[in-house]
């Protein structure tokens, strides 16, 4: 992986970045040594390399016993504990594999993160011809919106296949000794694995939070794993923000925070990428949106949104910026053909790779953009497998953490997600909010 920052220096002086190496050092030895904010929540910054073969080995046997009963597998879950596996799952699946007639592995399919009444009618209708496992991911086994869905599809299970069956297709990834969902699965027998207490949601990719549905799904975990770990030696063996390229990502971004920038908007030339920032949007916004303060993370697939938010980028308010992800080899190739008619006027085109077409997208409306305003950093990765997003979610995690001590914030709460939940519970009429209920109707 490659950071790139040499388009936000005519934004910010060389010398602004390169100042902020103290804030870097900081905030790395804070990580390091569990003396900032949030310490409760750093089981991820030495995650990578502790992952023992033995626990992969267990997920990797897990995940074959439930190819053998499943074409489906749906993992129920919301926000961290979805977001990480289906940014891997996307990023990894062929694009159209959903239409294809057989599968090697089970397809992943997700529950749990809306609350839709059409979605889940429509879910349950399709696995009623589908055979299919569920992976089931809640600390607490409470949160309303996976609760909601693992009663639908567990009762759904049940008939289908009867509870003896259902059980062995059942696999719950929660709290060690506590919780609904812990309690559950130690009565009705369900395999387990255990959620960390000192890794939060959005950094739990590399937990079994994301590993399990991903094995099951046939993807090389191994190899996630390695590029994670590859990632954490280098950012962690020095603070140097010249070698270290989270210390330096989180520098630069912050050095354009102080200069009124305050979107930040990540990028991509890949359709299979959309979910890398959605992940990455919960981390960042969840990470640092607090005390009145935060970069405002948002994202955009292009060259599609170049014909959509295109507009507003190169001449709305100079308030952004822009991260750039770059996939630097395809896995296939593919040629623009001769048209003798060339009606389209597209035979200039003609024998060059549609990539080579994407890139000179990419570098144009970078240079578009800085010319109009908007600066940006690059990251390239040598090509999109499973060791190069390790390499970047990991590199994206730390410069977080980084970030987030720079800004004087607790990078590792989030205490703003539980006040809808309070009024959602007061017009739903949960036992033990009645006060709140009375109040609310009388607001309303």
């Amino acid at each position: 992986m490659k950071l790139d920052v040499k388009n936000v220096l005519g934004f910010v002086a060389e010398k602004e970045i390169l100042a902020m190496q103290d804030e870097v050092s900081a905030g790395i030895e804070m990580l390091k040594s569990g003396s900032g904010e949030g310490s409760d929540f750093l089981g991820w910054l030495n995650l990578p390399s502790s992952i023992s073969n033995e626990q992969l080995v267990a997920i990797e046997k897990t995940a074959s016993r439930l190819k053998e009963k499943s074409e489906i597998v749906i993992v129920i879950g919301i926000g961290g504990s979805y977001l990480g596996a289906k940014a891997v799952n996307d990023a990894l699946s062929g694009s159209f594999e959903m239409l294809e007639a057989t599968h090697k592995n089970p397809l992943m399919i997700f529950a749990g993160q809306n609350i839709s009444e059409d979605y889940m009618h429509e879910l349950t209708a399709l696995l009623d011809r589908k055979e299919y496992s569920i992976v089931v991911i809640s600390k607490s086994g409470t949160t309303t919106e996976p609760a909601i869905a693992f009663r639908i599809l567990k009762d759904h299970l049940v008939k289908k296949v009867g509870a003896a069956e259902a059980v062995s297709r059942i696999v719950a990834i929660t709290d060690a000794s506590k919780g609904a969902l812990r309690k559950l699965a130690d009565q009705e027998g369900y395999e387990t694995y255990i959620i960390p207490d000192d890794v939060g949601g959005r950094f739990s990719v590399l937990t079994p939070v994301g590993l399990v549905p991903l094995a099951v799904s046939g993807f090389d975990i191994r190899q996630l794993v390695k590029g994670a770990a590859d990632m954490e030696k280098q950012c962690l063996a020095t603070d140097d923000m010249s070698k270290n390229p989270a210390g330096m990502y989180a520098a630069t971004r912050n050095a354009l925070y102080r200069k009124g920038k305050k979107i930040e908007i990540l990028v991509n030339y890949n359709p299979k990428l959309h979910f890398v920032a959605e992940w990455w949007k919960q981390l960042y916004g969840e990470s640092e949106g607090k005390d009145g303060k935060g970069i405002y993370p948002a994202s955009v697939d292009n060259s599609s949104d170049l014909h959509s938010m295109g507009q507003y980028i190169q001449e709305g308010e100079r308030t952004l910026f822009e991260t750039v992800l770059s996939i630097d080899k395809t896995d296939y190739n593919m040629v623009i053909p001769t048209d003798d008619k060339n009606l389209d006027g597209l035979n200039f085109l003609a024998g060059k790779h549609i990539d080579e077409v994407n890139k000179m997208a990419e570098l144009g409306t970078a240079l578009a953009h800085i010319d109009g305003g908007v600066p940006n950093i690059r990251i390239e990765l040598p090509k999109l497998d499973a060791h190069a997003l390790g390499e970047l979610m990991y590199f994206f995690e730390l410069a977080c953490g980084i970030s987030g001590y720079m800004l004087k914030v607790n990078p590792f709460n989030q205490p703003g997600v539980e006040a809808y939940k309070k009024n959602m519970f007061a017009l739903l009429e949960k036992p033990g909010f009645e006060e709140e209920t009375k109040k609310i109707k009388q607001r309303l």
